[in-house]
């Protein structure tokens, strides 16, 4: 039997997962469940994986997947199969960036299952230092047309490591549903000044917009509002393991 606070926090990153494909970070969930310190995420988390709840994937940072529910909250859920993420494995991009063409849907081999949805990768977004947004697609990938929710999306390749701490690596091809509107909290494709595009954690700082890494060694940036254009929010990601 769980604790409320694991039975929260496992239900937390269950939810997060189901969202967007990536572990939330552990300054989130202590938020979430309103602790002080991360420790007691820390216990909660070891707590989990030795009750079979949750696995710490190997050689990732705070990459986290849940391996079965509670049977209260979703009865059946645990056998015979196995909760997975919205993380697939696929294949990278090449330098470019910008606004996606419409997404072209490839033919199931089965009549009853649902078609996949092939997105054009963009090209390379900067998670580190910024870099500039170029406007060619290169190729395209292939995801479930479960990990996208209406409108436009399109993909592109991560490079750097700023957004580890977020579940988000080096080689790693996101998801990005269009759009130029973001809620605090999501994390965001920016164009800076109309010439860099990078990937960070989208805050507001009074009447500035705040981009937010997820790696200590990189600072928070400020900008004024009329510097930063969002392009679109992260909804998913695919990793060539």
């Amino acid at each position: 039997m769980l604790t409320r606070k694991q039975h929260e926090l496992l239900l937390f990153i269950h939810e997060r997962l189901k969202e967007s494909g990536i572990p939330p970070s552990f300054d989130e969930m202590k938020d979430a469940l309103d602790l002080a310190s991360k420790s007691g995420i820390h216990r909660l988390i070891t707590a989990l994986e030795e009750r079979g709840f949750i696995r710490r994937l190997p050689n990732r940072a705070r990459a986290l997947e849940v391996i079965k529910l509670p049977d209260s909250i979703a009865p059946g859920l645990n056998a015979p199969r196995k909760f997975s993420p919205s993380v697939i494995q696929g294949s990278l991009g090449q330098p470019g960036f910008g606004k996606a063409p419409e997404p072209k849907r490839s033919t199931a081999s089965n009549d009853d299952a649902p078609a996949a949805v092939s997105l054009p990768v963009m090209g390379r977004i900067a998670a580190g230092v910024p870099i500039s947004a170029i406007q060619n697609p290169t190729h395209s990938v292939v995801v479930p047309p479960e990990m996208l929710r209406g409108g436009e999306h399109y993909a592109l390749e991560v490079k750097g490591d700023s957004m580890i701490e977020a579940g988000i690596f080096d080689g790693d091809t996101i998801i990005i549903r269009n759009g130029s509107t973001a809620t605090p909290g999501d994390i965001v494709v920016a164009l800076v000044d109309d010439e860099e595009a990078t990937l960070k954690r989208f805050r507001r700082r009074g009447d500035s917009i705040a981009l937010e890494a997820a790696n200590p060694a990189y600072e928070t940036r400020i900008f004024g509002p009329d510097r930063v254009k969002v392009q679109g929010r992260l909804v998913g990601l695919i990793r060539r393991y």
